[in-house]
C-alpha cells in the first residue's frame, strides 16, 4: 500500500486490491484516530466506564442492557464470504496501526490505557453503537409520559424534530441548473459535534475503484457521503420509526425470569454483566432478553420494564453489505442496488452520475405494523402489535431539483415526527433563486441563517401593545429584523434572548407542571424527557392560539419581553455583549479520561456543571436555519449539534469538488492537523477535494 496526504492531512491510500485497501484503511485510521476509535470500541462493548469513569455508566448500562455487542457478532456470522473478508482486512490493518496510534496520543497514558485488540465484528458493533439512538425510541418515552400526564390529545402539542435527534440536509442540482452542464450533491449531516469529528476525509483508490468521501472512523469503507468519479451519493436521516418499545410483565421463577407475552408466560434469557467504573464502584447490570427484545427499562422488580426490538437484533442483518457495493458504483443504477442492502439506519439517498442518472429514494429496513407502535409503548402481551413483515422503501422523481432536509416528504410513509419544514423550503427558495451553480458556490447555501421559525414569536410581538418604552423600542427593532441568525447580529441575540426567556416561562407554567419531573427511566433517555428542550423545539406549535387550556401565549410572550428590555441582555445596554455569536459558540463533546476530569487538568474540555467551559468560536446559524448550529432555548446558547461537515460532489469534475470538517483530519491533540480546517468550517468555506496524485506528499514510512 502506498500513503499520500494534501496539505490537510487528509489520508489517499493506494493498494493492488480491495482487501488491501480495507487494511490500509484500518491502519491508517488507527494511526490517526487511535484514541477516538478505542473510546468507540469500548462504548460499543459498554465498557468506556473503565476510564471515561461514572458519567459513562449510563451509556454503558444501555449498551449492554440492548446486546449491542453480541447483536454485531450475529450481524457479522451472517455476512457473506467477501464481505466478510473484506471487514476483516480493515480490522487486520487496525490492529496492526493501534500500538503507534496509542503512542502519540497522551490520553492512553493518561488514562492508564493500553491499545486493546480487535474482533472481526467491531466494526458492526462501533456502526450499532453510533445508531442505537439515532431513530429516537426514547422520544416514545417522551410521548407515554405526556400521555398520563396530560392525555393522549396533548401528545401532538411537542411533535418537532427533538433537539438530541441527528438530520442533515442534502440538495441535487441537475445539469439544468449548474454551470457545467453536469449534476451537483450537496450538503451537510447534523449530527453533535465532536472532538476529533464523527466523520474522516478520505480517499480509497485500487484497480478496481477510486473513491473520496467520508468515512465513519472505525468502519471501512465510504457509508454516507462518496465520490467515485462517476457517480456521487449523499444520505439524510429519514427520519423513519422502525424501533418499537413494549411494556413487559417481569416475573422470577426460580433462577430464572418470565415474560408474559401473546402465548403466556415465556423463559427470557437472562444473564448477569459488570461494569467496571474509573474512580467508583462495580455496578451490576442484569441483562434480560424477552420474545420481542432486550429489556432497556426497569427489570422484574420493577413498576415498569419495558423492552426494545430493533431490526438488527430481529434479522441478524446490518447492511454492511452496501459498503463495499458502493465503493465499486458506476452509475445510480449500482448505488441503487447497493442501498438495497441497507438496514441501519433509515436513510433518503440522493445519487447523480456523469451520465445524467438521478436517483432520490429511501432506504432501510422498516418493519410493518399497526400505527400506535410508531407512538408509544404497546402491551408485549397483545399480539396485534407484533411485526408481520416490511415496508417497501419509498422513491422520487428527479426534476432539476431535489431537496431532503428531514421534513415530511419521501419518507413520510415510514416515521411519525419530521423536521418542520423550514430547512426544505429554505434550501429549495435559495436553489430556485438562480442558475449556474458551482460546486464553490455551495457555501451559499451551506451557510444561510434565515430563521422562518421566529414567525410565531414575531406575530404575537406585533400584536402587543402598551409596553413600556424600553420593551417598545426592543419590539420594533425586533420587528424590522431580517430574521437572519447571523453571528454578528445584536438583533439575532435580542431575539434568541426573548426566545429564551419564553421557554422558560411556558416551562415554569402551571398547565406543564405536571410534566416537570420526568419518569424514573434510566438517566441515559434525560435528553428525550427534559421539559425545556421539548418546549424550545416546539414552541410554535404551543404559541397557538387555544394550544394549550390555562396557556396564555400573547401574555407570556409579553413577560419574556419585558424580562429581556430590563435586564443587561438589552441591546440597546451592550451591543456587543448581545451579539448572537457571542453566545452561541461552538461546544464539541470530547471523551476525556476521568484522571483529567479529576484533576482539571484539561480546562477545555465541557464538563457537566461547568457548561460554558470551553465554549469555542463564535457561530451564526440556529436550529431551523439551514446554517444548522443547534442550542437548547431556554438552557443554553451554545451549540453542540451541527453540520458534521460540509461537501459538494461536482460530476463535471471530482477534482472541482469542495468538503470540510469542523476541526481537522487528526485526533491527535495539538497535530498540525487537530483543527486546521475549524476556521473555513467557521466561515463557511468549502475546501477543494485534491484528487491529482502529483499534488500530493507520500509518506513513504505509511
Amino acid at each position: 500500500m502506498r500513503l499520500f496526504r494534501d496539505r490537510w492531512g487528509v489520508p489517499h491510500l493506494r493498494a493492488d486490491d480491495p482487501d488491501e485497501l480495507a487494511y490500509a484503511q484500518g491502519r491508517v485510521t488507527a494511526y490517526d484516530r487511535a484514541w477516538q476509535i478505542e473510546v468507540e470500541r469500548h462504548r460499543s462493548l459498554g465498557a468506556s466506564a473503565t476510564f471515561l469513569g461514572p458519567e459513562a455508566v449510563p451509556w454503558d448500562r444501555l449498551a449492554r442492557q440492548a446486546r449491542l455487542a453480541d447483536t454485531a457478532r450475529r450481524c457479522h456470522a451472517r455476512l457473506d464470504p467477501a464481505t466478510a473478508s473484506w471487514v476483516g482486512r480493515y480490522v487486520a490493518g487496525v490492529n496492526a496501526g493501534l500500538a503507534a496510534g496509542a503512542a502519540r496520543d497522551p490520553r492512553f497514558a493518561t488514562a492508564g490505557l493500553d491499545a486493546g485488540r480487535w474482533e472481526p465484528w467491531t466494526p458492526l458493533a462501533i456502526w450499532l453503537a453510533h445508531h442505537v439512538l439515532f431513530a429516537g425510541f426514547p422520544s416514545k418515552l417522551w410521548r407515554e409520559h405526556v400521555a398520563r400526564r396530560l392525555g393522549p390529545e396533548a401528545v401532538a402539542l411537542f411533535q418537532a424534530d427533538a433537539p438530541v435527534s441527528s438530520g442533515s440536509n442534502g440538495w441535487l442540482l441537475t445539469g439544468d441548473r449548474t454551470a457545467t452542464g453536469a449534476a451537483l450533491l450537496a450538503g451537510d449531516p447534523h449530527r453533535h459535534i465532536e472532538d476529533p469529528g464523527i466523520y474522516q476525509q478520505i480517499r480509497l483508490a485500487c484497480p478496481a475503484y477510486d473513491v473520496v468521501g467520508l468515512a465513519v472512523p472505525g468502519v471501512p469503507g465510504i457509508a454516507h457521503f462518496g465520490h467515485t468519479g462517476e457517480v456521487a451519493w449523499a444520505i439524510t436521516n429519514a427520519m423513519a420509526d422502525y424501533q418499537d418499545l413494549y411494556a413487559e410483565r417481569l416475573r422470577r421463577r426460580g433462577s430464572g425470569v418470565e415474560a408474559y407475552g401473546p402465548d403466556g408466560w415465556q423463559p427470557t434469557r437472562t444473564h448477569a454483566e459488570t461494569i467496571t467504573v474509573a474512580g467508583g464502584e462495580p455496578v451490576e447490570v442484569e441483562v434480560v432478553e424477552t420474545d420481542r427484545g432486550p429489556v432497556v427499562v426497569g427489570g422484574p422488580e420493577s413498576a415498569e420494564a419495558i423492552s426494545l426490538r430493533y431490526p438488527p437484533r430481529v434479522t441478524g442483518e446490518l447492511g454492511f453489505a452496501a459498503l463495499p457495493a458502493l465503493l465499486r458504483a458506476r452509475t445510480v443504477a449500482d448505488v441503487d442496488a447497493a442501498v438495497e442492502h441497507w438496514v441501519e439506519p433509515v436513510n433518503v439517498v440522493l445519487a447523480a452520475d456523469t451520465a445524467g442518472g438521478l436517483l432520490h429514494r429511501v432506504a432501510g429496513a422498516v418493519p410493518a405494523r399497526p400505527a400506535a407502535n410508531g407512538v408509544r409503548v404497546v402491551p408485549a402481551w397483545e399480539p396485534r402489535y407484533a411485526w408481520s413483515g416490511w415496508c417497501s422503501m419509498p422513491r422520487a422523481t428527479v426534476t432539476e431539483v431535489a431537496v431532503m432536509a428531514n421534513e415530511r416528504a419521501v419518507s413520510a410513509p415510514l416515521g411519525v415526527e419530521f423536521a418542520p419544514p423550514h430547512r426544505a423550503r429554505r434550501i429549495r427558495e435559495l436553489l430556485d433563486a438562480t442558475t449556474g451553480w458551482t460546486a464553490e458556490r455551495m457555501a451559499d447555501v451551506h451557510t444561510d441563517t434565515y430563521t422562518a421559525a421566529a414567525g410565531p414569536l414575531l406575530t404575537l410581538l406585533a400584536g402587543l401593545a402598551e409596553l413600556p418604552t424600553p420593551a417598545a423600542a426592543l419590539r420594533d427593532r425586533l420587528l424590522r429584523w431580517d430574521r437572519r441568525m447571523a453571528a454578528d447580529s445584536a438583533d439575532a441575540g435580542a431575539f434568541a434572548a426573548v426566545r429564551a426567556a419564553l421557554v422558560r416561562q411556558i416551562t415554569a407554567h402551571p398547565a406543564l407542571a405536571a410534566l416537570a419531573d420526568p419518569p424514573a427511566y434510566p438517566e441515559v433517555f434525560a435528553p428525550w424527557l427534559a421539559l425545556a428542550p421539548r418546549v424550545g423545539t416546539a414552541l410554535g406549535t404551543l404559541l397557538a392560539p387555544d394550544a394549550l387550556p390555562g396557556l396564555d401565549a400573547p401574555a407570556l410572550v409579553r413577560a419574556a419581553l419585558l424580562e429581556v428590555a430590563g435586564s443587561d441582555l438589552d441591546p440597546a445596554v451592550g451591543r456587543e455583549a448581545a451579539r448572537w455569536g457571542a453566545r452561541h459558540r461552538l461546544a464539541p463533546w470530547r471523551a476525556v479520561p476521568v484522571t483529567v476530569v479529576v484533576e482539571n487538568v484539561v480546562a477545555d474540555n465541557p464538563v457537566p456543571g461547568s457548561p460554558e467551559v470551553g465554549a469555542g468560536p463564535e457561530l451564526g446559524g440556529e436550529h431551523d436555519c439551514v446554517l444548522s448550529t443547534s442550542s437548547v432555548p431556554g438552557l443554553t446558547d451554545l451549540c453542540r449539534r451541527g453540520p458534521a461537515a460540509r461537501y459538494a460532489w461536482d460530476l463535471a469534475r471530482r477534482e472541482n469538488s469542495r468538503w470540510v470538517v469542523p476541526l481537522g483530519t487528526d485526533g491527535v491533540p495539538g497535530s498540525a492537523h487537530d483543527d486546521d480546517q475549524l476556521a473555513a468550517w467557521q466561515r463557511g468555506e468549502l475546501l477543494p477535494v485534491v484528487t491529482d496524485w502529483d499534488k500530493l506528499t507520500e509518506e513513504r514510512d505509511g
